[in-house]
């Protein structure tokens, strides 16, 4: 069926009349109706002009199109409900457009996409190849030029070496041509005179060869092949090979770097400095016992030492530069003239041999009378008028626990007495006292006390600290020794006078004008007048109103007493004085410095503070990492957690320092909060916490802090005497500690006979020799008294009764348990075991 109507062929493709005859409109064949004919020539003209529209090339028609467009259309009818009951029917006509694109359309455009970021690509390689072959032509541009520029400086030197030489032996052949020529000349005056010698000739000129046209001289050639003149020829150049990789090398040598360590750093701070890689420098530290993170904070110790080890040069440094600066400033701004000042007096001693009591009768007070247990636990400063001239005394603790305050005392002052009880001689804290005093260079006078007593022996002390290189003067030595009673008086006034012997050889001045300077020599919390130091000043002048900075703490002076609780409005060099207004009570030992302005001093103590953090949070780090495989073998370990408030600074450090060496390998003892003054809530809270001890020395607990102490039963203790708090925590410890078991040899039996029974194997027939043999209690079988075996006896007969023990004396038979080889002749040695109380 060639040709056909247009309704047919609707019909054949399954579309509408009037789409079909608007699709033959726009493809350009014209046809009037439905019946009208249909040729095939125009069957391919309607399917090209689809293709066309379908985005298919006309051209090629064998291609297939790149995208179809689907269209479909559906009815639907929806019944509805109306309001009366009555059904109603909507028409619903869907209308679906889907257009699809060919897979290799797609794949072509993501094909030149690439093709184009690679060729980006590959021009960007280019350049920059282009650029690093550039940079190294640069570089052996450089390098050659540095070359030539030694081998210049090199052939430069040469020259200058030859000419120098050349110079030297032309100064040397005159020197001998001048003494050739003195020689000649003495010669010819001692010989005859020479008779005349004939007129020389001339020499013969060679015969010159025949001039050129122009007058010039011939130049003889050689007629050889090297008298020839050589061809120019073109000078190729050598190809330069350039090598693209980089031109590091390593190094033929180790580098050693110079690494500045501050007071602390950081693990990968610290790699960083010496270009090594973390994992490197933590496998050093490993190695040196210490375990670290690379977040971990090394304190500059430690640092120092792992930088040695690791072949680097290490450089410490101090981050407190700016401290330094205002500390010269200040310094500077008391710049005056020099003025004689108070000799500082420290009175140091053995405990309980009367340093105190020497002291009050100087100064016509009580003060000994008043100290708990008759003992001193603070460093009391004061400033005597005596009729001999002013003088400031510090007096210092005896007992062992106040090392450090001993030890400040010295470092403060100018003259040591060292008191030494004539009935009692030297002591080991006397031995500090000297050892303090040596170290701080300071000259020692040796008051004998207790002269008036009948036991009293000065020259035996003379004696003793003659052996310990304190000869006295009477002796051919350099000690100043005085005989003095501080219940008498006897001997006080020659005292003072060698007191201020010593001051006036010394030639003590000081400044008295300008910022002050000075040391924090105790500090305590009081109630009512918040943080109290007592401050001596060692240079300029300190008044009431001054911006000081002490230590990690700041503030303004609101006011200031002397020892009597005097106020003064400004104090001297020498001059011992209470100052109110600090924020915080500062560390005994810390300088005193005042500075212009409070926000100055504020700022350096937040910075002082934060160091310190710093290094506390090293060290602590530090020990947790150090002790993790100690505290995983010691698991089991106890130990007694404290917290100690006391009234002033020194107490409470030499409290500490005291508890703490009492630790043991089984009993450790950790102080986790220490502070100054009242026992406060924050405190009861703490040792809740930590199930600790709280310790109050000198300081008792406020209302807050008692109401909770009855709701967590925290244990608490009061004490005012230093050894009695001492005393309680070492029975603590020694009840905490495993009683030690001893063996104890309670009989000894000599075997005679050797039994075998069908029930016990072999019985050793046996005589007690000593003490008794009891069942229950172990045996051990000694041959040639050689401990052969330990056990236990399975059985122990009289004739034929089993008994519990046999005494010296008296035959038995005895069976040893899990042992057959006992034989004539061997011994029998029962023991007990006992458990025995340890002490500290």
């Amino acid at each position: 069926m060639s040709n056909v109507t247009v309704a047919q062929f609707a019909e054949v493709l399954k579309v509408p009349v009037e789409r079909l005859i608007t699709q033959l409109d726009e493809a350009g064949i014209s046809v009037k109706g439905a019946d009208d004919l249909i040729s095939e020539d125009a069957k391919m003209e309607l399917l090209t002009h689809l293709r066309r529209s379908h985005g298919r090339d006309a051209e090629s028609t064998s291609a297939a199109p790149r995208k179809i467009t689907l269209k479909r259309r559906s009815q639907t009818e929806l019944k509805l409900s109306g309001n009366q009951g009555r059904a109603r029917t909507v028409s619903v006509e869907v209308r679906r457009k889907r257009t699809y694109i060919k897979r290799d359309v797609l794949e072509r455009a993501a094909r030149e996409q690439q093709e184009e970021l690679d060729r980006q690509r590959e021009a960007q390689e280019q350049a920059k190849l282009q650029a690093e072959r550039q940079e190294q032509e640069r570089a052996a541009a450089e390098q050659a030029e540095r070359q030539r520029l030694e081998a210049e400086e090199t052939r430069r030197q040469a020259e200058e070496e030859a000419r120098r030489h050349a110079e030297a032996e032309k100064v040397e052949q005159e020197r001998l041509a001048e003494l050739r020529r003195i020689a000649e000349e003495a010669r010819q005056q001692d010989a005859p005179p020479a008779p005349a010698a004939p007129p020389r000739r001339a020499p013969e000129q060679p015969a010159r060869g025949p001039a050129t046209r122009y007058g010039r001289k011939e130049l003889h050639v050689s007629g050889d092949a090297s008298g020839r003149r050589r061809k120019k020829t073109a000078r190729r150049r050598a190809a330069v090979a350039v090598d693209t990789r980089h031109g590091f090398e390593k190094p033929t040598a180790p580098v050693v770097r110079e690494v500045a360590i501050p007071e602390t750093i950081k693990l990968g701070d610290l790699a960083n400095r010496m270009a090594v890689k973390a994992p490197d420098l933590i496998k050093s530290l490993m190695k040196m016992g210490v375990m670290a993170t690379i977040n971990q904070v090394l304190e500059q110790d430690t640092a120092i030492l792992v930088v040695e080890e690791m072949g680097h040069v290490a450089k410490p440094v101090k981050e407190d530069l700016a401290e330094v600066s205002i500390l010269e400033e200040v310094i500077g701004k008391a710049q005056g003239e020099d003025r004689p000042r108070p000799p500082v007096v420290t009175i140091m001693g053995h405990v309980d041999h009367g340093k105190t009591s020497l002291l009050d009768h100087i100064r016509r007070t009580r003060v000994a009378a008043g100290e708990a247990g008759g003992i001193t636990q603070h460093i009391g400063a004061y400033h005597v008028k005596t009729p001999k001239g002013r003088i400031t005394f510090l007096d210092t603790p005896g007992h062992a626990a106040f090392t450090a305050m001993r030890a400040r005392g010295a470092r403060v002052t100018d003259v040591v007495i060292l008191v030494v009880a004539a009935d009692d001689g030297v002591k080991p804290q006397t031995e500090e006292a000297i050892q303090h005093a040596r170290a701080a260079g300071v000259p020692i006078v040796v008051a004998v006390n207790k002269i008036d007593k009948a036991d009293a022996d000065p020259e035996r002390v003379r004696t003793e600290l003659a052996g310990r290189e304190l000869v006295p003067e009477e002796w051919g030595g350099e000690t100043l020794f005085v005989n003095v009673s501080a219940h008498s008086g006897e001997g006080i006034d020659r005292l003072l006078e060698s007191v201020l012997l010593q001051a006036e050889l010394l030639d003590l001045k000081a400044v008295d004008q300008g910022p002050a300077t000075g040391v924090v020599l105790e500090a305590s919390l009081e109630k009512g007048r918040g943080a109290v130091a007592t401050i001596l000043v060692t240079r300029g002048e300190l008044n009431v109103g001054d911006a000081v900075l002490a230590g990690q703490e700041s503030g303004r002076i609101r006011a200031m007493m002397d020892e009597t609780g005097n106020k003064v409005k400004s104090a001297g060099p020498s001059m011992p004085v209470s100052v109110l207004g600090l924020s915080g009570t500062p560390n005994s030992g810390d300088e005193v410095v005042v500075l212009d302005d409070e926000k100055k001093a504020r700022e350096l103590a937040g910075r002082r503070e934060s160091r310190t953090r710093e290094q506390k949070l090293a060290l602590q780090q530090a020990a947790k990492l150090e002790d993790v495989f100690s505290q995983m073998e010691s698991a089991a370990a106890q130990g007694i957690q404290l917290v100690i408030k006391a009234d002033v600074h020194g107490s409470s450090e030499a409290l500490r320092e005291a508890l703490t060496k009492l630790s043991n390998e089984e009993v450790q003892i950790k102080v986790v909060g220490s502070g100054v003054g009242a026992i406060t809530e924050s405190d009861v809270n703490l040792a809740a916490a930590s199930q600790a001890i709280i310790i109050g020395f000198n300081v008792r607990a406020d209302a807050a802090a008692r109401a909770l102490l009855k709701d967590t039963g925290v244990d608490v203790r009061y004490y005012s005497v230093i050894y009695q708090a001492i005393d309680d925590i070492r029975a603590a410890i020694s009840g905490m500690l495993a009683p030690e078991i001893r063996e104890q040899i309670v009989g000894l039996a000599q075997v005679r006979e050797v039994f075998s029974s069908p029930k016990f194997g072999q019985v050793a027939g046996c005589l007690v020799t000593e003490g008794y043999v009891r069942r229950s209690n172990p045996i051990r079988v000694l041959r040639s008294s050689v401990v052969i075996y330990e056990g236990e006896l399975e059985s122990l007969r009289r004739f034929k009764d089993d008994v519990n023990e046999v005494r010296a004396g008296t035959e038995c038979g005895i069976g040893v348990r899990n042992y057959n080889d006992v034989r004539v002749g061997d011994q029998i040695e029962c023991y007990e075991r006992i458990e025995v109380q340890r002490t500290v």
